[in-house]
């Protein structure tokens, strides 16, 4: 049995879009599953809009999200380059056996001359394929015309009638009527191969066994298939992935939200929950499990189950596996990969103590459970940083006019000042001895202590959040963090 081998070939035009990543993504998975081989090619030949700095943000991306390669521009391989741009020559030897053999001919039509024949053909409700004209010229007469340095694209030669099929591991046997197809472009004129010349001659020469993409490109399967039979060389097996779409069930797009990897790592996505997420857009593991780590997706993922619907991107869903990835994390590491964000939003210093490194820890442990990506850190972590009594909502000071929420706090103003180390326990302590001496119980008693800590209404449970201050009042913070005492005495002398 042959070794698999796959490819992902990606343009260095754009960011990587959520649709080429979940492409490349199932190619590993199917090469790990079949313990094959994965090629990361580059196919660079447009040359007015690629650029290396694509190219590198492309690799990073890969290699953030896990999908490493066995062969490639960087990793090097026997059957290289592995950038197409320094393919040209092979292009071109391919080109000029097909010239002789018959199978491909020169066209010199100018591209007004095409858009006319293509007007002309939609207007008689017929489809815009090119007429072929260019195959009748003589040979000597377009030998001539090519050394004179007339521009000239080179076409492949295809029957006019007749049908080509291919079998589609995802969606079964494809037809396709000739007659809709025409001559494609092999060489443009501008001496550059076309995608589908290329890939074909790439792909063979990789002796790659199965070519896995999206459905868009459906369409250049008969092309390419028609550019194998003309080259004598044997097809891979073809498998078109069901396009990736918003809930609208519209194209991605970035009106529906993030749509590159970079932008998911930018907030706060761990690349283990995208990589678990998108490996479940059109293909599903047994028993419905659906928080699944790369070893555990690799195990269980197959091909052939792979649906031929869309596959709905949801925000929701994403987030929500993000969250159970990050429960997976030891406070540590859940610490290491917030800090930045909370470093950008100048809440923590440049330099992190140990000190700082244990207060972080507590912090991520007890919020955690209230947010869905590391991005959202710095929000929730501004509680315990910002506190603004004369800036409380209205309706909170207007609670802080009841008789019990004036006694309660300006009694405990009094009493926490007393305290050197005041900690949780303290706090319920005092609480009790409040209740005792003001009759205020209940809400009425625990709600007045709340916002005298917090200057809000809601947050972090007391018994989480007394610890984060008190510790984090003796640490050397951008924004240095206020302790109990502090806090409870100026909403005291706010009530005077």
């Amino acid at each position: 049995m042959e070794k698999v081998r796959v490819r992902f070939a990606p343009s260095p035009t754009g960011f990587l879009h959520v649709g080429n990543a979940r492409t490349a993504l199932f190619n590993w998975l199917f090469a790990r599953k079949k313990k094959g081989v994965f090629i990361l090619r580059v196919e660079d030949t447009d040359i007015e809009r690629s650029a290396a700095e694509y190219e590198e943000k492309l690799i990073k991306d890969l290699l953030w999200m896990g999908l490493d390669w066995d062969e490639g521009p960087d990793a090097g391989g026997p059957l290289g380059p592995y950038r197409q741009s320094l393919r040209l020559e092979i292009y071109k030897s391919h080109t000029q056996r097909l010239l002789e053999e018959g199978k491909a001919y020169y066209c010199f039509c100018s591209p007004e001359e095409l858009e006319r024949e293509r007007e002309k053909a939609i207007s008689s409700g017929e489809m815009p394929v090119y007429s072929g004209k260019c195959r009748s010229i003589p040979s000597n007469e377009t030998q001539q015309r090519v050394t004179s340095g007339e521009q000239a694209a080179v076409r492949l030669h295809t029957p006019d009638e007749g049908t080509i099929s291919y079998n589609d591991l995802v969606r079964g046997t494809l037809t396709f009527d000739l007659k809709l197809i025409g001559d494609p472009i092999l060489v443009r004129s501008n001496g550059l191969p076309s995608y589908n010349y290329a890939v074909v001659i790439d792909d063979s020469l990789m002796q790659i066994t199965h070519v896995i993409r999206g459905e868009d490109h459906i369409s250049n399967t008969p092309r390419q298939t028609l550019v194998y039979q003309a080259l004598s060389l044997k097809p891979p097996q073809f498998a078109h992935l069901s396009l990736v779409m918003g809930k609208d069930n519209t194209r991605l797009s970035k009106r529906h939200g993030a749509t590159s990897v970079d932008q998911f790592g930018k907030q706060g996505i761990l690349s283990s929950a995208l990589f678990n997420y998108m490996a479940l857009l059109g293909w599903a593991p047994p028993e419905g499990k659906e928080v699944l780590t790369r070893g555990e997706l690799t195990e269980l993922f197959e091909l052939e189950k792979v649906s031929r619907h869309s596959a709905i991107f949801d925000y929701d869903k994403l987030t929500w596996v993000n969250r159970q990835h990050m429960k997976r994390l030891s406070s540590r590491e859940r610490a290491e990969l917030a800090y930045p964000f909370l470093k950008e939003a100048k809440l923590f210093p440049d330099q992190m103590t140990e000190d700082h490194w244990e207060w972080l820890e507590k912090a991520v442990e007890v919020l955690t459970e209230r947010i869905d990506r590391f991005s959202e850190f710095p929000e929730k972590v501004r509680e315990v940083f910002e506190f603004f009594p004369a800036a409380m909502d209205e309706s909170i000071k207007k609670e802080l006019k009841a008789e019990c929420a004036s006694r309660v706090i300006q009694l405990f103003s009094k009493k926490i000042s007393e305290i050197e180390e005041f900690d949780y326990a303290k706090f319920a302590s005092l609480a009790k001895e409040i209740e005792r001496e003001t009759d205020c119980r209940g809400r009425d008693l625990y709600h007045p202590l709340r916002i005298a800590l917090t200057a809000r209404g809601s947050g972090l449970d007391l018994d989480k959040f007394i610890p984060l201050v008190e510790k984090g009042a003796r640490l050397d913070f951008p924004v240095p963090v206020k302790n109990c005492a502090q806090r409870a005495s100026e909403v005291s002398n706010l009530l005077e």
